[in-house]
């Protein structure tokens, strides 16, 4: 994958709207340590690199998603052992919440399996925004594709950021998804940002998809009119009864290189190792740090998947001096 011969950096440093697959693919190709050196001088000149936002995601709504995901444990088309469970009350939430904030987290997440949720979905799901939002917490939902009008409710209700991910390049996306094009994931990013909210937004790494499809979805992210606050970084958690259980494991460098190219192409976004963290370790994990990644999803469950203990990333963190945010502070 390297090349012969070191390569200088493709362009300066700043927030661009123009780049393409071929150069971001030399940008992913460069040798390693010049890789992860350009993006710490990108990371240092607009963050502090020693500090990290963590945020805790909640699945509020578990199982029975009609789409065909081929990583996604919570598709009703595969039996992976999730339940289908109903949207969860608020008080439940609220526990949840507080407990986050007592761990450290400044952002509470809520994800339910939904293709697209209903208008009630949204009213139900705006009162549990409206309570978490009086902890004192960001707040974040994922719940598959929005029309323009429930977008404008979710921000009235107070929702800080929206996450949407698109998971690959537009090429390959087709051989993970067949129920819901990149279009549709694109009008939904369309109407998070046109009602003001927040755009979170990445992809997966290990789908089988290769370095030119790593390139074109960071292309599409950093050629956004405006780029996403917050992207995403997943490594691919291989759950028993998806298609892709099967999957060759991704390598760690190549994770890193992600996350590396992601921070060169957009240095004021923050960029979060998401799911697979676990798989990583602390080595793997602490390049990351360095190559840019500055939030986390904090707890030890995902929406489905294992993550690292609590216990585990704070001695990580000590180990590194890294410090997390101990307020809300928007990217």
């Amino acid at each position: 994958m390297l090349n012969a011969q070191r390569q200088p950096a493709p362009c300066p440093p700043s927030e661009r709207h123009d780049w393409t697959v071929p150069e971001v693919e030399a940008l992913l190709n460069q040798a390693f340590n010049d890789l992860l050196f350009r993006a710490h001088q990108v990371h240092q000149e607009h963050f502090d690199p020693n500090s990290i936002q963590l945020s805790t995601l909640l699945n509020i709504k578990s199982g029975g998603c009609p789409e065909d995901c081929a990583y996604c444990p919570q598709s009703v088309r595969y039996e992976t052992g999730v339940a289908n469970e109903p949207l969860l009350d608020v008080d439940t939430v609220l526990d949840a919440a507080r407990k986050a904030k007592h761990a450290g987290a400044t952002r509470f997440c809520m994800g339910a399996a939904w293709r697209a949720p209903k208008d009630r979905d949204i009213d139900q799901v705006a009162e549990l925004i409206e309570a978490v939002k009086g902890l004192g917490l960001e707040t974040c939902v994922t719940l598959g594709m929005l029309k323009p009008q429930q977008a404008s409710q979710l921000k009235q209700a107070g929702l800080d950021y929206y996450n949407h991910n698109l998971d690959t390049s537009p090429e390959y996306y087709g051989q993970v998804i067949s129920t819901r094009t990149y279009e549709d994931r694109l009008n939904t990013l369309d109407a998070v940002r046109n009602a003001g909210i927040n755009v979170c937004c990445g992809g997966i790494v290990g789908l089988g998809e290769g370095v030119s499809d790593r390139a074109g979805l960071l292309c599409t992210l950093a050629n956004m009119p405006v780029q996403p606050e917050s992207v995403p970084i997943n490594q691919l958690v291989r759950v028993e009864g998806t298609p892709l259980e099967r999957e060759a494991p991704v390598d760690c460098f190549d994770v890193v290189r992600v996350i590396a190219a992601a921070r060169i192409m957009m240095p004021k976004t923050c960029i979060r190792l998401s799911a697979g963290r676990k798989e990583l370790g602390e080595a793997g994990q602490a390049l990351a740090y360095f190559a840019g990644a500055n939030s986390i999803f904090y707890g030890e469950q995902l929406l489905t998947t294992p993550n690292p203990l609590v216990d585990e990333d704070r001695q990580l963190f000590d180990k590194l001096g890294i410090t997390p945010h101990t307020a809300p502070a928007h990217g």
